[in-house]
């Protein structure tokens, strides 16, 4: 479990903190941001002086590609699993689930015509109170076991668990990737909420609340007994609030995974209009639904056809726990294509001191080539699900 954590934290810090609020959200295509941003970027800096390579174009579209994929199941996921929280109240409501979270899906993505900043101003309160509370319940249970923290910020133990245990670790980050989706999101969304409001937002407020959730879903779990921790392990972050207080996290936690899918799906309107820009794709009806900011935008045909994909993922794989032998591949492997397109950027647009440069870039390479690995071991699970 310790081993779990530090890789939980540590993966936050390194991909999320690091390379894409750090670094990668600094390389902007005019305030846009996502896998084309970066190609755009090469093109535009160095283009007069060297050929896009078939290759660079190849990986910014197969990025972009992989980014649709995140944009379908990432909203399918998120919204499945908390309702699936209804049965951590009643087991008789899980009958209930699929056509409920295929209402909501439905209402998400009718809603998306009004634009960003309406529908920011909507779920803006909900999330401050989400990450306040999902913060506060974990400080609950680390009071529980307070070493829980000093092993979580000590990566000496996901060291250990590799050494110790090398193939349970490896597969375990099939797992721990979860914890860190929503980085390619952060950065295609730049042109909606702008680099210095995600950037704040991120390390001041949601990764701090974050990381005090799993910790404390694993102080937790190692104040159970054995069998009782095995049974929580399926939903442990609804077991992190009293009987009492079960139904109202279920509820909130649905109305904060409708906003996070909020995320991808506006990232993907974004990625869609820097894709007509660069000629890869026919030209769509874009909306402009801002008179101030120029990135917040809604492509119908984008939005419909996002819906449809969605709904069906949701009714073909019927759980979250199938779908979650799907995710991550999308995800782990644009965020290595991003590693080879920020390369091209640190070394011949930048000119950063090339010690640094290939120290961090091996860095990112690493723990991305890890991550994609782990996530490629799910694909037999993928074939054998309900889909």
């Amino acid at each position: 479990m310790h081993g779990v954590l530090s890789l939980i934290f540590w993966s936050m810090l390194i991909i999320v903190t690091l390379k894409y609020v750090t670094i990668i959200m600094r390389a902007d295509n005019k305030g846009e941001g996502g896998s084309l941003a970066l190609l755009a970027l090469i093109n535009r800096q160095i283009g007069g002086k060297k050929r896009w390579t078939t290759g660079i174009v190849l990986l910014g579209v197969f990025a972009t590609a992989l980014f649709y994929g995140d944009s379908m199941i990432t909203p399918a996921i998120s919204v499945l699993s908390a309702v699936e929280g209804l049965t951590t109240v009643n087991v008789g409501l899980e009958p209930y689930v699929i056509p409920i979270a295929v209402a909501i899906l439905v209402g998400l993505f009718a809603i998306q015509s009004h634009g960003t900043a309406r529908v920011g101003a909507l779920f803006g309160p909900v999330m401050l109170f989400y990450f306040v509370t999902i913060a506060v319940l974990g400080v609950i249970h680390i009071m529980d076991r307070p070493q829980v923290i000093l092993n979580t910020l000590n990566p000496w133990h996901a060291v250990h668990f590799f050494v110790q245990e090398p193939t349970r670790a490896f597969i375990a980050l099939g797992s721990v990737v979860l914890a860190v989706t929503g980085a390619e999101a952060l950065y295609a969304d730049m042109g909606h909420f702008g680099r210095r409001p995600i950037r704040v937002s991120w390390i001041y407020f949601v990764m701090p609340a974050l990381l005090l959730n799993y910790m404390g879903q694993g102080a937790m779990l190692l104040s159970m007994e054995e069998a009782q921790a095995l049974e929580t392990v399926k939903n442990p972050f609804f077991y992190l609030a009293p009987d009492a207080l079960r139904l109202p996290l279920v509820l909130l936690a649905t109305m904060a995974t409708i906003i996070a899918s909020q995320a991808v799906i506006s990232g993907a309107f974004s990625v869609t209009q820097q894709a007509i820009q660069l000629g890869f794709v026919p030209r769509l009806r874009i909306a402009h639904t801002s008179e101030s900011a120029a990135g917040q935008i809604y492509i119908p045909v984008v939005n419909w056809a996002l819906m449809i994909m969605v709904i069906l993922l949701v009714i073909m794989f019927g759980s979250s726990s199938n779908l979650a032998a799907a995710y991550g591949i999308a995800v782990t492997g644009a965020m290595l294509i991003d590693a080879v397109l920020i390369s091209v950027v640190l070394l011949q647009l930048w000119n950063w001191n090339r010690f640094l440069a290939i120290g961090l870039l091996a860095l990112f390479f690493t723990v991305d080539g890890l991550y994609l690995g782990a996530n490629l071991l799910k694909i037999p699970r993928v074939g054998g699900s309900r889909c």
